[in-house]
């Protein structure tokens, strides 16, 4: 049996995920929730569970405005062109960088978390991060860096 190559597998998972968040993103337009209501939030007798006072700028941009939807599904998408590269990122340094990687991963994890049909996307999006730490912990590379390796742009 070979080695688990960690990049590999981070990199499937960050498929998976970008795709789970764009897809939460999209039914988040239509069914808005904020998921961290709950947290501080009034029990009324008719009504049932109000959200705090103090999470209001959350339910203005998640429920009455879909801006964390938007931009999670544009941050999910722009990964999604990074993980699974198109001809313009193919071979770029911003393709080979893993820490990159990492940071936008950890900021789709961050919007995803904050509506309610995001947190499988969110978790995804963790164990992908932590994947691509232990590849950078085993100083994996890219076949393409290994190829590119003292070669100039100039041919």
């Amino acid at each position: 049996m070979g080695n688990l190559v960690w990049h590999d597998l981070s990199r499937l998972i960050a498929i998976t995920a970008s795709l789970y968040t764009v897809w939460s993103g999209y039914w988040g337009l239509f069914y808005r929730k904020f998921f961290w209501d709950f947290v501080g939030g009034i029990l009324r007798n008719p009504g049932g569970l109000q959200p705090s006072p103090k999470v209001i700028g959350f339910i203005n941009v998640i429920v009455k405005a879909p801006v964390i939807q938007i931009l999670a599904m544009i941050v999910g998408l722009g990964l999604l062109a990074l993980e699974w590269p198109l001809p313009l990122f193919k071979g770029t340094a911003i393709h080979r960088s893993m820490p990159l990687r990492i940071i936008i991963l950890l900021v789709q994890a961050s919007l995803t978390v904050l509506y309610y049909q995001g947190t499988n996307a969110a978790l995804y999006s963790l164990i992908a991060a932590g994947a691509y730490t232990r590849a950078i912990m085993l100083n994996e590379t890219y076949e393409e860096a290994k190829s590119n390796r003292g070669q100039t742009g100039a041919a």
